[in-house]
C-alpha cells in the first residue's frame, strides 16, 4: 500500500511511503528510497508495539477512515493517507459523477451506532453522517459531496445489510 504522510504541525510537503506486509506482523517500509524492516504487534486498542533494528517503541494509531490514519510516534503526530492508483481513480470518478442526489449505501453488514447528522442538515464533503459498526470496528461514513441530507432511513441501533441505504445528500441549489 502506498501512503502520503506529513507531520501535522509541519508545513513540509507530504512524503511518499510504501508499506508492504511481508508476513503476519512483519512489514517493509520504504520512505524516500530508504527501506526499514519492522515487527509490529497490536498491544492495546490503538497501541502497537514496534521493533525496528532491535529498538522497541510504541506507536498510537487513530484510524480516521479505512484509508486515513493519525499516527503518534515518539511525541510527533503524523497523518497517513492511502494514495493507491485505484483509490485515486475512484476519487476522480466519484467527483465527476457527483451531480444530483448522492445515495450512500452500506458497504458491509453492520449496526448503526450513531447518527452524526439529521435530515435537513448541511454537510461538507467527507463529513461524517453515520457511524456503522462492522467486524468489531466503528466506521464513520462521510458525505460524498457538499450538500444537504435529504433522507436518513436508518436509526441508531438498526442492523443493516450490504447495500442498505444509509442516507442521501443533495448538492446545494445553484444560485
Amino acid at each position: 500500500m502506498i501512503y502520503e504522510v506529513f507531520e501535522k504541525k509541519s508545513k513540509r510537503e507530504p512524503r511518499r511511503i510504501e508499506l508492504r506486509e511481508l508476513d503476519e506482523g512483519q512489514y517493509e517500509i520504504e520512505i524516500d528510497g530508504q527501506v526499514a524492516h519492522v515487527d509490529a504487534v497490536k498491544s492495546g486498542r490503538t497501541i502497537y508495539s514496534v521493533i525496528e533494528n532491535g529498538r522497541q517503541f510504541e506507536v498510537s494509531v487513530d484510524e480516521k477512515s479505512a484509508r486515513e490514519f493519525d499516527i503518534l510516534l515518539r511525541g510527533r503526530l503524523f497523518h497517513l493517507e492511502a494514495v493507491d492508483e485505484r483509490s485515486r481513480l475512484l476519487a476522480q470518478t466519484s467527483k465527476m459523477a457527483a451531480s444530483g442526489p448522492q445515495s450512500v449505501e452500506a458497504e458491509m453488514p453492520g449496526k448503526v451506532v450513531l447518527l452524526k447528522a439529521a435530515v435537513g442538515d448541511t454537510v461538507a464533503e467527507g463529513q461524517g453522517v453515520v457511524v456503522l459498526e462492522a467486524m468489531k470496528m466503528e466506521n464513520e461514513i462521510g458525505s460524498p459531496i457538499d450538500g444537504v441530507v435529504t433522507e436518513l432511513p436508518v436509526a441508531a441501533g438498526d442492523t443493516v445489510e450490504t447495500g442498505a441505504a444509509l442516507f442521501v445528500v443533495e448538492p446545494p441549489a445553484e444560485s
